[in-house]
């Protein structure tokens, strides 16, 4: 999907507030209602994933964020044995509510990365110990980066109205 300019500029104001009426939106867009009506739903099915709200993560209970990196030995494997210790993964990250994003990846020798909210280091401590009794078999290397949530050295939340202001 190529978007047009009021497509551009309509996703832009989505981004920074989702919760900004048609008639709002047209009147800051110069267009009509009925027109961001129609684009907001073709952006919907076709551009966005979905709206979602920020939470303040400390305000939550949520005190630590972890960045996981894992490297698998598999490479080399049949397509069988990737697609069976895949479909592992798959099924255990499914399982993990706190896991806001798994992925493959590349870079520093790692293929996998997640990342996942969690309110204490008791609780992360927890969180890797079942993933490496439930998955450790299927991976070569594990490390976890862990970033204070609620401490001074944040200097930028997550949030996607920076990205809006990019577009």
């Amino acid at each position: 999907m190529k978007l047009k300019n009021i497509d551009n500029k309509l996703l832009v104001e989505l981004i920074r507030n989702c919760r900004r009426s048609d008639r709002e939106l047209a009147k800051k867009l110069g267009v009509s209602q009925p027109t961001v009506t129609r684009r907001r739903r073709r952006l919907e099915e076709e551009a966005l994933d979905g709206y979602t709200a920020i939470p303040k993560w400390p305000k939550l209970g949520y005190g630590i964020l972890a960045i996981t990196l894992v490297k698998t030995p598999l490479k080399f494997a049949s397509n069988t044995k990737m697609k069976e210790a895949l479909d592992k993964s798959m099924e255990w990250l499914s399982q993990q509510p706190n896991v806001i994003m798994g992925s493959g990846c590349r870079g520093m020798g790692m293929s996998g990365l997640m990342i996942s909210v969690h309110k204490t280091y008791g609780d992360l401590d927890e969180f890797l110990d079942n993933h490496k009794s439930k998955l450790g078999e299927l991976l070569e290397d594990t490390q976890t980066l862990i970033v204070n949530l609620s401490g001074r050295g944040v200097y930028r939340p997550l949030n996607f109205k920076y990205l809006a202001e990019a577009m």
